[in-house]
């Protein structure tokens, strides 16, 4: 096959045309062209004009004879693929665990269940359509079930977010991440798509015919089981404990994402070599999505082939901290996400059509052992001081402390709106947000405000809301572990994914598991 990069396609030209295009690129007609594949879609707008850009893989009649012309952008494409790792089932004794069902955990499991091994995977969350009717009676009440929330049940946090599945890893597996979620229902285009995303509402389903499909392959969901304690011997898992009765396996995948808090404690005191790790706490910032669409595409912003707008922003700050953008929601909402009761969490979500009025994202400052200790659990601990810190600005009830970010950077509370009006369901109040961390991280954060609103004209006005507190975004631990993604002191832990501290977001995540459960069968070997 080969492969043609930069070629550009003006916004009004369907791809159908594609083939138009690459014809004239290489100087062959069209019957010529045999197949045709979109590898990569972005856009480019940074100058007075704007344009798709692809990379495209194509079937042609004489190749050879192309890519000895050596025409720019032209070369030999050989596409990758994912193989299965295979493992003679007969052998294997106990059935694998997989503790935690959210994209780490899945793909672990339908690893393990393609290769015969008919996984049994916990979840202490409930099931899919179960868990959305907790989440909505929090979403409208203000009553947590801690057990069954944003961040715990079947999918995972990701669940409820934008279900973005950008990523820098470049891994071969995430061909089999993509596959696997095209043939649950996601879009083709996420194979393609510079900033892919499936939205919170095509997920969900997604997520449950994922799971249908490992139970047809072996394996078992049991929802609603936290797992209470680990059974280790002569460093070695031996079992796991939950609703006080043994289940006995020498290989758990541990896929319990970054909000498992009680399992960290419970790892720690059965010794499991673990580490505090640097992570990042701030805000998520409102503003109308015109304003994104205007800043990202200029006069083209109202064309019917562009969608909702993303921005990506960093700096580094005077302090040497990083501040950028993290999760950020095109039409989206902000939502309450604790799973904690007294303790105050938020985050963005965004549905397929991205169409709500508002534009969200996280701007977060990085924080390191500096700020909380080199204690395993300092780092944990310091995130729920923060989250408690801003249930108690809030007065209570899950509402939620905020501020324009105009004010916060003139160091005075808000006492009106703008013309933006935040989407955070259970309720608002205004505080000096100052008061929310220390002077460090509030230093950080005005300078990378000041320094977006230069990128993006209008993002520090007077508008624009921020909301407390953003915490979650990584894991506060890291669950060390070996080259073979062992625990480095118990063998057959395999910690994996954002809650171990080996990914960050749905992709990687996805990854890792699959990593960890490839793993899992080279050492049955």
């Amino acid at each position: 096959m080969i492969k043609i990069t930069q070629l550009k396609c003006p916004l009004d030209t369907p791809t159908s045309e594609l083939n138009t295009l690459v014809a004239k690129k290489l100087k062959i007609s069209i019957q010529e062209i045999q197949r045709l594949i979109i590898l990569k879609e972005s856009i480019d707008a940074r100058k007075e004009n704007c344009f798709f850009v692809y990379s495209i893989a194509c079937e042609i009649k004489n190749e050879e004879k192309i890519l000895r012309k050596k025409i720019a952008n032209v070369s030999r494409y050989i596409p990758q693929t994912y193989e299965l790792p295979t493992v003679n089932a007969t052998q294997f004794t106990n059935r694998p665990i997989v503790v935690g069902f959210g994209p780490c955990g899945i793909f672990a499991a339908l690893i393990l269940a393609e290769a015969g091994l008919s996984p049994l995977i916990f979840e202490r969350g409930s099931s899919m359509d179960k868990r959305i009717e907790q989440v909505e009676e929090f979403w409208k009440t203000g009553i947590l079930n801690e057990e069954c929330n944003v961040q715990f049940g079947e999918g995972g946090a990701g669940t409820f977010s934008d279900g973005k599945l950008t990523t820098r890893v470049k891994d071969p597996r995430i061909i089999k991440v993509n596959e696997e979620l095209i043939e649950a229902g996601a879009d083709e285009e996420i194979r393609y798509s510079a900033y892919p995303h499936i939205g919170t509402d095509h997920l969900r389903r997604i997520v449950k015919n994922l799971r249908r499909k490992i139970e047809l392959l072996g394996g078992e969901i049991i929802f609603d089981t936290p797992v209470e304690d680990f059974v280790i011997s002569h460093d070695e898992i031996m079992a796991i404990k939950v609703k006080d009765q043994l289940i006995y396996s020498n290989h758990v995948i541990l896929a319990i994402g970054h909000s498992a808090q009680d399992t960290f404690i419970t790892l720690n005191n059965r010794h499991v070599n673990m580490q505090a790790k640097n992570f990042a706490v701030g805000v998520r910032v409102e503003h109308h999505q015109t304003l994104i669409n205007k800043s990202q595409y200029g006069e083209f912003a109202d064309h019917p082939r562009l969608k909702s707008a993303e921005y990506h922003l960093s700096h580094t700050s005077s302090k040497g901290r990083g501040v950028y953008s993290f999760c950020m929601c095109p039409g989206g909402l902000v939502v309450p996400s604790s799973s904690e009761k007294n303790h105050l969490v938020i985050n963005g979500m965004s549905y397929k059509a991205r169409d709500k009025e508002n534009a969200n994202s996280a701007i977060l400052v990085q924080v390191t052992t500096d700020d909380f200790g080199n204690g395993v659990l300092d780092g944990l601990n310091y995130q729920r001081s923060l989250e408690k810190k801003a249930y108690e600005l809030g007065g209570g009830n899950f509402v939620a402390p905020i501020q324009t970010v105009s004010d916060f950077l003139d160091h005075r509370c808000s006492d009106h709106l703008g013309n933006i009006k935040p989407t955070y369901s259970l309720g608002t109040k205004f505080v000096d947000l100052h008061t929310c961390f220390s002077k460090d991280i509030c230093l950080s954060l005005e300078e990378g405000l000041k320094n977006f609103d230069k990128k993006i004209p209008g993002f520090a006005s007077k508008d624009a809301v921020m909301t407390a507190i953003e915490s979650r975004s990584s894991s506060p631990i890291r669950i060390n572990r070996n080259e073979n993604c062992q625990s480095t002191n118990v063998k057959g832990l395999f910690p994996a994914g954002e809650g171990a501290g080996y990914a960050g977001g749905i992709v990687s995540s996805a990854i890792d598991g699959i990593r960890c459960a490839e793993a899992l069968i080279k050492s049955l070997k």
